[in-house]
């Protein structure tokens, strides 16, 4: 069993005491999803006079980013690879011209893309948070030389689960002193507050109250297993009473998943609303939440679920059983398997006394584990920790002596 890394309780004298540490997040994804959850609760947490805070990204992803802090800076400079010389460029003179000291890359992909031009720019410390499995690498590409020529360039990884550890140890070959185990949290107090009737989301959707509400909340793209729900929801339909399923979230897949549903003969029976910024009002009236993920870090939708006390059915994959208690406070099943997705959902319907039981043990749950205001404080440690860790390579660069 893999634990979180002992970090510094308090900072030592240096320079983090004379002056802010600049800290730039990157993302170079053109969708919010879960990485960008767990971005911004740093973003809105970290000490503000402790740190100095930017954030890279592309403009498609900035247009959903409209709830940063104020005092966040924002370069709309964010290379898709690291072959994307204008992107690149004008990612390097940024982190020249704001002196950045720490360059935080969310998913893997980011983290190839912006690291070379952060060393290019001088940028002394580097940290990746891959979040997730990478499922994609196969053959050549799985390889961990590639790994161990990329991570050159990143001075700590931080896996967000167990599972995500293990994976970056074992699959990836990464050295495991540079991996520290921080979990993701969520504000466990914002999703445990009830909706006032005249916020309720469902209204503007012809959701009538009495109608049994599943909520998914995750990007519509190939990982997240909606193809699957949809089949499930096929499966359920002529045995249950008037139910709805309602898809929040935006990606690649929107127009195929609404093409499945039809054919399906789902019609109006599920809908997908697009990208909601205030996820909570949805998880507070919900009676299910289900999440068929294909592969996952530690999904931050089901932590949310399990904060506002919603039942979840979800499927058994990497970190995903940490969130989700089998029996406990929800239903884990295979992935791919729609027939037993089916069959866990139809459990938690024809049960409520299961659904209140499950509701409470959730709730419980994250009040223990998920709460993000531990995840703030552990990753505000690791960047000082790397502060100081570095100082002799940095005081080596300002007198133009060897880096090694």
């Amino acid at each position: 069993m893999l634990h979180p890394l002992p970090l510094p309780q308090a900072p030592a004298p240096g320079l983090e005491a004379q002056r802010r540490l600049r800290l730039l997040h990157f993302s170079n994804a053109d969708a919010r999803g879960g990485a960008e959850e767990h971005m911004l609760t740093l973003l809105r947490g970290l000490d503000h006079h402790r740190f100095e805070l930017h954030v890279a990204c592309p403009p498609a992803l900035a247009a959903h980013l409209r709830d940063l802090p104020e005092d966040v800076q924002l370069c709309p400079a964010a290379p898709h690879d690291p072959w994307s010389a204008g992107p690149g460029l004008a990612l390097r003179a940024y982190l020249r011209r704001h002196c950045i000291d720490v360059l935080h890359a969310h998913i893997s992909c980011s983290s190839r893309a912006a690291a070379p031009w952060a060393w290019w720019a001088g940028t002394p410390i580097v940290v990746e948070t891959p979040h997730v499995r990478e499922s994609w690498r196969q053959g050549w590409r799985k390889a961990a030389w590639m790994d161990r020529i990329a991570g050159r360039g990143v001075d700590a990884y931080i896996a967000v689960s167990e599972a995500n550890a293990l994976y970056l140890r074992d699959d990836r070959g990464l050295p495991p002193e540079k991996i520290h185990l921080i979990r993701n949290g969520v504000d466990v107090g914002r999703f445990r507050m009830r909706t006032a009737p005249q916020l309720d989301p469902r209204p503007a959707l012809g959701i009538a109250p009495g109608e049994l509400l599943l909520l998914c909340v995750a990007r519509l793209e190939p990982q997240k297993g909606h193809t699957v729900l949809l089949e499930a929801m096929a499966q359920l339909l002529p045995a249950t009473p008037p139910l709805r399923l309602v898809c929040l979230g935006e990606g690649r897949l929107a127009g195929a998943l609404r093409a499945q549903a039809a054919k399906l003969g789902l019609g109006a029976r599920v809908l997908f609303p697009g990208f909601c910024p205030n996820v909570a009002t949805w998880l507070s009236v919900a009676d299910i939440f289900v999440l068929p993920s294909f592969y996952e870090g530690l999904p931050l939708s089901a932590m949310e679920a399990a904060a506002a006390g919603c039942p979840i059915v979800a499927t058994d994959v990497d970190g995903t059983p940490e969130v989700v208690e089998d029996g406990g406070n929800g239903l884990l099943v295979p992935a791919g398997d729609s027939r037993s997705l089916s069959q866990a959902l139809l459990r938690l319907i024809a049960d409520p006394e299961l659904r209140r039981r499950f509701s409470e043990s959730g709730r419980q749950r994250a009040a223990r584990q998920f709460d993000q205001r531990r995840q703030v404080e552990e990753t505000s440690r690791l960047y000082l920790q790397l502060w100081r860790k570095t100082a002799p390579r940095r005081r080596r660069a300002a007198s133009g002596g060897p880096l090694g």
